[in-house]
């Protein structure tokens, strides 16, 4: 089956695995979590500026500050 063939969701189920696989094995030789993670944004945003377009891409993320700041990103709360 092409890999294009699966539903969206299903895409996603396997990229998220294959990329949180990818992040451990990075922690694991001894990249730092700040490092990995910016290092991460940098090769999506890039990405997706190829495929769209700076002024696109742009768009999309007018927004972020605030669904940063209202938690959307946040999966443990800190005291």
């Amino acid at each position: 089956m092409n890999p294009k063939d699966l539903p969206e969701a299903e895409q996603k189920r396997i990229a998220l695995n294959l990329l949180l696989d990818a992040w451990d094995a990075a922690l694991a030789r001894g990249v730092a979590p700040e490092i990995l993670a910016t290092t991460a944004i940098y090769a999506a945003l890039t990405d997706m500026v190829d495929l769209h377009g700076e002024e696109l891409v742009a768009d999309l993320f007018i927004d972020l500050p605030r669904r940063i700041r209202d938690g959307e990103f946040t999966l443990k709360r800190h005291s």
